[in-house]
């Protein structure tokens, strides 16, 4: 694969490139502007990360994670471009668009969590539950494997390319029109659901993109020439920047969960400062915290940004030095799996303990079980309801959902996307309280 045609400023659903008229922006520039004033980012504000919603105590939910995973991405991708830059003076003549791979970073890293379902990986899991072990394990031979395998897996990641490409009723055909890198760098897995799930490669640990979404990544990556590995199952190669918004992620969740985890108590100053004082890379920085700081949040604050910056200059430096292998679609772990040794250590010290002290937290378990309740009893109701739409009751549900997820389509996979698009797109707290008012925990009042 080749910088020059990986990237693009081409807008998906148009024919030809665009040039940069705006003064005030760039292409890119732009897509991030989209993303930032879109609905769907917006409701990212009340889907959980790790921790429930907070209440007096403030913890991050998607959309506060995202703007921190946006902003570590545009670094990661400017210090790629410098270090290009200094390694070739006439790069800006040679690839012009080399200089915005910090913005399609940031863009691509600002989506990447915009088709996760309520309550986090949970929900997703809910999902696949109702039809592998619930009431939707009846529609498996109205549908045909592939769709099947979409069903039985939903991926958020499949879901946030279906979001930005998919031409929803009354939104307007291709209406966010992002560019073409942007969209291939948020699919950190390129690949078809049956061809997901096989970790012998990184690009298929999961999946990128739903059945209906097949044509819309085989013309993503025909304009910007990503290799193709298989057709049948179709799976490509990803998009290089891929690896830089995966690695902003990575560190975010990785370092912020442990400030969050500090912030309510679940684990000690003390803890949390012997997990992230290796990663800070500053001899000084023990000798800081003990005569310039009294407040314990602000020491976590700083070794927080201390690790981070650390982390940051270490993934550029490894993208940098591997380029061609990232080009070539060999390098086959993630970034942060390719730390040195004296980092990575740590990192998957961090790692064991997040899992064993944050991720089964008691109120991080309850919060999963309840999503599960809420999720399976959204589903039991709106899927039947679309699939036969053969009584009162279900005609009246119909109605409750949004004209825009109302799909053409007469198939029962089309229906059955129907009820995945509206009950993925909700909120944590609407979910509950649709919930709740269906199944007549609470009576709607009129407000």
């Amino acid at each position: 694969m080749e910088w020059k045609q990986l990237l693009s400023s081409r807008r998906w659903g148009h024919a030809k490139r665009h040039e940069d008229t705006d003064e005030a922006r760039s292409q890119f520039q732009r897509d991030y502007d989209r993303l930032i004033f879109s609905s769907p980012f917006r409701r990212l504000q009340n889907k959980t990360q790790v921790f429930p919603l907070p209440g007096s105590v403030f913890v991050h939910n998607r959309l506060t994670h995202s703007l921190e995973v946006a902003s570590v991405g545009r670094s990661l991708g400017r210090i790629f471009y410098n270090k290009l830059k200094k390694q070739n003076p006439r790069l800006d003549e040679e690839l012009p668009l080399m200089s915005e791979a910090g913005n399609i970073v940031a863009a691509a890293a600002l989506a990447h969590d915009m088709g996760n379902p309520p309550f986090g990986h949970s929900g997703e899991a809910a999902i696949s539950r109702y039809f592998t072990d619930g009431d939707g394990k009846q529609y498996q031979n109205q549908v045909t494997a592939e769709q099947w395998s979409d069903i039985v897996r939903f991926e958020g990641n499949a879901n946030a390319l279906r979001i930005l490409t998919h031409p929803f009723s009354g939104k307007g055909n291709g209406a966010y029109a992002l560019t073409y890198s942007t969209l291939a760098a948020i699919a950190k897995y390129p690949c078809q659901s049956i061809a997901g799930h096989n970790k012998a490669n990184i690009y298929t640990k999961k999946y990128g993109f739903f059945y209906t979404e097949i044509d819309t990544y085989r013309d993503i990556a025909q304009e910007l020439g990503i290799e193709k590995v298989s057709d049948q199952p179709l799976v490509y190669k990803r998009h290089p920047l891929t690896y830089l918004v995966e690695a902003a992620d990575d560190i975010c969740y990785s370092i912020i969960d442990l400030e969050d985890a500090h912030r309510l108590k679940i684990l000690s100053y003390e803890t949390v400062k012997d997990l992230l004082i290796p990663l800070c890379n500053d001899e000084r920085l023990e000798e800081r915290l003990k005569n310039e700081f009294e407040d314990n949040d602000a020491k976590i604050s700083l070794l927080r940004a201390k690790a981070i910056n650390t982390l940051i200059a270490e993934c550029s430096e490894i993208f940098f030095e591997q380029q061609s292998e990232f080009l070539n679609g060999t390098f086959n772990q993630s970034l942060t799996d390719s730390l040195p040794p004296a980092l990575s250590a740590t990192w998957n010290k961090i790692g064991a303990l997040s899992v064993e002290k944050i991720y089964n937290y008691e109120s991080v378990i309850q919060k999963e079980v309840s999503g599960y309740k809420v999720m399976a009893g959204l589903l039991e109701e709106f899927v039947p309801a679309l699939v036969n739409n053969d009584t009162h009751y279900y005609k009246k549900l119909i109605k409750l959902i949004p004209p825009q997820f109302l799909h053409k389509e007469d198939d029962t996979y089309a229906k059955i996307q129907s009820a995945l698009d509206f009950v993925s797109g909700m909120t944590d707290l609407y979910a509950v309280e649709l919930y709740s008012k269906i199944k007549g925990i609470s009576f709607p009042t009129i407000s």
